[in-house]
């Protein structure tokens, strides 16, 4: 009872599958993925089994139709499930039984599937289709435009409660954990693609971080602090991010800049000057550096 898109991307090879629900905590079912052999989305009187078993079996080297084939044969109940499935390849397969609850469909595409099932319409599938193929974005972004497609033909016909989202590189590294970009999960909300939406952006602000810790590593001061300003405008609301972005400025002597942004984080919570006195402690500050810090936030947060 469930819309979900499970697609791979031509130009980086990420895989992924997004998900939304009128079903308590739809992140840990239908979603399945493993970098550099493929995804699966499982649903309807849900066989759970599918989405492990569909990755094993591509990981062995079977095609995305041929893992299909592969769980249907073994299954007790065809007929009541939908499952779609794409391989490292883009090789898709889905499978929408006679037996689930209409509207229920698919639609496969160059290298993605959309499908649903319960839904107030039988359009929903094939709005998935044009959201998705129509969207120029990266690879979450366009699943998250074939969800919002899905529910303003008026998705589940029950309403709405859980969303998912599951992305993984198309680069693996062999560590499973590493590969997994994005892993968001909406349990139980109003408005789960709202929040879903929210998360993926605050999501993409801390891989921004990522990238400038990197460019820091390669000495690169001046491009990391530009990482990490592009973060924070990402994601004006974590104040930590904030924090620490305002934190590097200082060290790399934007004191004003750098004091500005760590106002906000210390104007909600004045707990961040004493983690500038833990950071000083374990050598990680210069303490004539968090000092001169300290004295500016404490000027700049009693303010009237």
């Amino acid at each position: 009872m469930t819309y979900s898109i499970v697609a791979r991307d031509k130009e980086t090879g990420q895989l992924g599958v997004a998900v939304q629900s009128h079903y308590f905590q739809v992140g840990p079912v239908v979603p399945w993925a493993l970098a550099g052999v493929g995804a699966v989305a499982t649903q309807s009187m849900v066989n759970v089994s599918f989405g492990p078993l569909g990755v094993e079996y591509m990981r062995l080297g079977y095609t995305a139709e041929e893992a299909l084939k592969a769980l249907l044969a073994a299954d007790t109940q065809p007929e009541s499930r939908q499952v779609a499935l794409v391989d490292a390849s883009g090789n898709v397969a889905a499978h929408t039984g006679a037996k689930c609850i209409p509207a229920a469909g698919h639609r496969i595409g160059d290298g993605f599937s959309c499908q649903a099932n319960l839904m107030e319409k039988d359009t929903v599938w094939d709005a998935m289709f044009e959201a998705y193929t129509t969207t120029q974005a990266p690879l979450a972004e366009r699943m998250m435009a074939a969800l919002d497609a899905a529910e303003a033909e008026g998705g589940d016909i029950r309403g709405k409660q859980s969303a998912a989202m599951l992305v993984v590189t198309g680069k693996p590294t062999g560590r499973s954990w590493e590969d997994r970009m994005i892993e968001l999960r909406v349990e139980d909300a109003p408005d789960p693609l709202a929040e879903l939406r929210r998360l993926l952006r605050v999501k993409r602000a801390y891989m921004t971080l990522t990238d400038a810790d990197k460019l820091e590593e390669a000495k690169d001061v001046a491009g990391a602090n530009a990482k990490r300003l592009e973060a924070a405008r990402l994601a004006p609301e974590m104040v930590e991010i904030h924090f620490w972005t305002g934190l590097s400025l200082a060290e790399a002597g934007q004191l004003d800049e750098g004091c500005r942004l760590m106002s906000g984080a210390v104007a909600k919570d004045r707990r961040w000057i004493e983690t500038l006195h833990r950071l000083v402690a374990v050598d990680r500050l210069n303490a004539d550096l968090a000092a001169k810090v300290e004295a500016q936030l404490t000027v700049a947060t009693q303010r009237p």
